[in-house]
């Protein structure tokens, strides 16, 4: 009769006991798990650094010329190509000349397959210059910007405040348009100043 009750509070002690050990064994073997496993490092969003981008700017009012221009880093096309837009409509740094009227604004750019489009606001046609010259050099300073910044781009279509058939004084925009680097200005045509100090060209014909 003495015997029965010390087996069992001997038995109701080691329960508890077994499960701290358990539960202390378990605590042990997913630290040890853990510290072998090979973290997982989420894809990169942004990449480092600037992007060198060409934008086309007006040389001289009748010609379009090349500049430089680094620019923060994008995600995707989409952004890549607003971001582009945008700092075409800054202006140029250097000696050109803007192309788009002052004021014009992107209001969204699509990509689909091999043409993209620029919407931008109704200032783009109201405030352009007059003449059939700065309207080409308008329209193609962002045509051919489009399509040297990105080569999978073959051709623009450009509406104005949600108008997909814009005409403007002289350049019917209603279908897309394909690059046209026959406005570029040559190298060998920029201006140098002689050692007389007359202005020439780089073929030396005087101007």
């Amino acid at each position: 009769m003495l015997e029965h009750p010390q087996k069992k509070i001997t038995i109701s002690t080691l329960i508890p006991f077994l499960v701290f050990i358990l539960f202390f064994s378990l605590l042990i073997w997913q630290k040890y798990r853990s510290s072998h496993e090979v973290p997982i490092s989420p894809p990169q969003q942004h990449v480092e650094g600037k992007r060198s981008v060409t934008l086309f700017f007006a040389a001289d009012g009748t010609r379009l010329a090349r500049e430089a221009r680094e620019i923060d880093p994008c995600e995707d096309d989409i952004s890549c190509l607003k971001s582009v837009i945008d700092e075409l409509l800054n202006g140029p740094v250097g000696e050109f000349d803007e192309t788009v009227p002052e004021g014009t604004t992107v209001d969204a750019v699509h990509i689909e397959g091999n043409q993209a489009t620029i919407e931008f606001n109704q200032t783009f046609s109201d405030a352009m210059l007059s003449g059939s010259s700065a309207e080409m050099l308008a329209v193609y300073s962002v045509v051919d910007t489009v399509a040297v910044n990105f080569p999978r781009i073959q051709k623009v279509k450009i509406n104005v405040d949600g108008n997909s058939r814009v005409i403007l004084r002289h350049l019917d925009l209603s279908d897309p348009l394909l690059p046209d680097y026959s406005l570029e200005r040559s190298p060998l045509q920029e201006p140098v100043e002689s050692s007389a100090g007359s202005t020439t060209n780089r073929k030396g014909t005087p101007k």
